[in-house]
């Protein structure tokens, strides 16, 4: 019952603030209600000062009505008392209210006023104009912290659960700020209430006193003003609390502090300027009548803590960034001895980090893929000049996800020195793989296969499919095109070279990891399947050299759930341990023939290159079983012969849309593939049981025995 009740406080609270609007409460009470709502104030002000960053304390808008909402409460409750019982409403009004009035009445007054309308004009103003400037700033700034963020996420700097928790802050902070200036209309309303409520009092007890009661207009302003004049200052000291927390809370910017913190680091760094206000003021002593006894020990105790701060700094340069990083310009630093030392500090601050061997392992760290690029490419990747790069590879990510199954890992792009203006490279796991090079004032024109006509330009090699072209200018775009060219632009270029080798060996960045998180990913949708195959029946570590065979050749992994079946029933049907990956990797690719079908068919026709019979006979007597299973061992002059063949063969392909296709029995498919991989890694090898049957298959080329390799036979 107890666990219930705190967790619904708020709304218990809520509804006895209420309920104070509409029964009377006797002084004693009114005093406890008044003691909470100081405490509560005060202790929002020292969180407000204590917190890093506003969000910290998001409940800030609800918590600041509710606030409110108590003390206008406690005004009617107190009001109530002081009209009803002769200007009585507890003993903590009451002491208020003579401290402050101490017999003058005006006085008094007066210093409520000044009180009231210090609140309301300096400090309320200024937090609902600081907080209206804050919510359209962050507003305005929402597009371009998202499109940061998806720069960083590409670039491999933050994860995917960062990014998640950096747009979910971005979403909170805009909503916090939006909700701020609302809510200062909140304290702006309270402000006047007080005032309402302070003239009713003081005019409505003054009726009563003197009308109803009969009371000398002298007695009925003294006691009526002491209740009024309590009445607002313990309503207006935890108002003005709250004030000055919404203010602190709007302009606090984010900091690895608190602003404690801030205010004694920030200080610190600063001991000439401390010097200099103490001799500032030591010239006040000239101005005749001056008090010399009061001004001398503050300016000597200035000049002291800045001399004693410029010591502490020149023999500790560490001090000047503690708590954070320093905050000194090199210009500041000319007078502390930092900026001809800069060079060395630095090299020891590196020095004393690699101390740490912890600190020595992020060197070990390789990225799964970059991309640096020279001087000149830079503004593709920058989006503040209109670079579209970054933009262009969050869209090739995402399409290779759905295409294939398979998420890249991010990539880092930076730019190189060591790299020709125009030149780019891409590594993989931290080696390079292809460099290319890109003018970005140009126009790049792939050459048909029957130019009508040259245009003039300069002679290249497409990086990404090696096709002969030129560089030509934007002018000349028209001609070009006229004469049978594709133009495209220097990013398309890039982006292509990039996607393609991305997609040659994303078979290499089919990590552990990766495999898990779709193994993750999978439980959702067949949580049954998953609990049953892993890690019993299926090793993380098998699954990881079957989905790595299968993008090898292209093959789409985007149907987890399927290939996972089909691996716990071919190893269900064989048994443990599993010896033999390859053979599950054909039943796989088997339970897939839709999926490879639709990848490489056509108008419902498929264009292959076929493998004559006594060829195959030939291939299938070459078979040797080795440590690592079985494998092609074929004498020279054959192995020569099919690698001149094939080759002959896809010449083809070359006015087709997709890859070269030979087509074999299952039982050859995985070792011809093997033999040819070495020598044209872009042929794919199928096997006739992963074609679909409503698939008519075209023969355009035949692989044939020749005559001086058939007697010689296999080695």
């Amino acid at each position: 019952m107890l666990r219930r009740l705190l967790q619904n406080s708020v709304v218990l609270f809520v509804l006895v603030i209420i309920l104070l609007l509409i029964i009377p409460l006797p002084p004693a009470l009114v005093d406890v209600a008044i003691v909470i709502n100081m405490a509560i104030s005060m202790m929002i002000l020292v969180i407000t000062m204590t917190i890093r960053e506003p969000l910290e304390l998001s409940i800030f808008p609800s918590l600041l009505l509710i606030t409110t909402l108590f003390r206008l409460g406690i005004n009617v409750s107190t009001t109530r008392n002081i009209l009803t019982r002769g200007g009585e409403s507890g003993a903590i009004i009451k002491a208020f209210g003579d401290f402050v009035v101490r017999g003058n009445v005006v006085v008094g007054l007066i210093i409520y006023l000044i009180i009231v309308l210090m609140q309301f004009i300096v400090i309320t103003k200024g937090a609902e104009r600081v907080s209206e400037v804050a919510a359209r700033f962050k507003l305005d700034a929402m597009p371009g912290k998202q499109m940061a963020i998806d720069a960083d996420l590409s670039s491999g700097m933050i994860t995917e659960k960062q990014a998640r928790e950096r747009r979910q802050k971005i979403q909170t902070e805009s909503d916090f700020y939006g909700s701020m200036d609302g809510a200062t209309k909140i304290v702006k309303g309270d402000g006047i209430m007080s005032l309402v409520t302070t003239a009713i009092n003081l005019i409505g007890g003054s009726i009563i006193g003197i009308v109803q009661s009969g009371q000398p207009l002298a007695t009925v302003l003294s006691t009526y003003s002491i209740a009024t004049v309590g009445d607002g200052l313990v309503a207006q000291i935890p108002s003005l609390l709250i004030s000055v927390s919404t203010g602190m809370i709007v302009t606090r910017a984010v900091s690895e502090g608190s602003l404690n913190e801030d205010v004694s680091r920030q200080f610190t760094q600063q001991p000439r300027s401390i010097m200099i206000t103490g001799l500032a003021m030591l010239v006040l002593v000239l101005i005749p009548g001056m008090p010399i006894l009061q001004i001398i020990p503050v300016a000597a105790s200035f000049i002291a803590a800045g001399f004693y701060l410029e010591k502490k700094i020149k023999e500790e340069p560490e001090f000047a960034r503690a708590g954070g990083e320093g905050l000194l310009s090199p210009m500041d630093g000319d007078g502390l001895g930092l900026e001809e030392n800069q060079a060395e500090t630095a090299a020891q601050s590196e020095e004393d980090y690699y101390k740490d061997v912890n600190n020595v392992y992020n060197l070990l760290q390789v990225e799964p893929v970059e991309m640096d690029f020279g001087y000149s490419l830079i503004p593709l990747a920058d989006e503040s000049v209109g670079g579209r790069l970054i933009q262009r590879i969050v869209i090739f990510r995402r399409q290779y996800a759905q295409d294939m199954g398979f998420v890249v890992p991010s990539i880092r792009l930076r730019d190189s020195s060591s790299l020709g203006t125009n030149e780019y490279s891409i590594k993989v796991k931290g080696e390079e793989i292809a460099r290319g090079e890109i003018l970005v004032d140009y126009l790049l024109a792939l050459e048909p296969d029957d130019v009508e006509e040259s245009v003039d330009g300069i002679e290249t090699i497409e990086p990404a499919y090696g096709i002969p072209s030129k560089w030509i200018r934007p002018e000349t775009r028209d001609k070009a095109e006229m004469y049978g060219y594709t133009v495209i632009e220097p990013l398309a270029v890039m982006l292509s070279h990039l996607s393609e080798t991305i997609k040659r060996h994303s078979h290499e960045l089919m990590s552990r990891q990766e495999v898990v998180r779709l193994v993750e990913n999978l439980k959702k949708t067949a949580p049954e399947l998953c609990e049953e195959a892993f890690p019993g029946v299926i090793s993380y570590n098998l699954l990881q050299r079957v989905l790595t065979m299968l993008l090898r050749e292209g093959i789409s992994i985007k149907d987890l759930e399927t290939i996972v079946e089909t691996c716990f029933e071919t190893i269900s049907e064989n048994g443990l341990p599993v010896k033999d990956v390859d053979q599950i990797v054909e039943k796989v690719r088997a339970a897939l023939k839709r999926t490879i079908t639709r990848m490489y068919c056509e108008d419902g026709n498929m264009k292959v290159i076929t493998i004559d019979a006594a060829l195959e006979r030939t291939m299938v007597n070459s078979l040797s079983r080795g440590e690592n299973g079985m494998y092609l061992a074929l004498n020279p002059e054959l192995l020569q012969s099919l690698v001149r063949q094939v080759a002959e063969e896809c010449r083809k392909f070359n006015n087709l849309s997709g890859p070269p296709l030979i087509l074999t029995s299952q039982v050859m498919r995985i070792h011809f593939y093997h033999l040819i991989e070495q020598f044209y890694p872009n042929v794919r090898v199928l096997s006739f049981n992963e074609v679909a049957s409503n698939v008519q298959i075209q023969a355009i080329g035949s692989l044939q025995l020749e005559e001086d390799t058939e007697e010689k036979g296999s080695a």
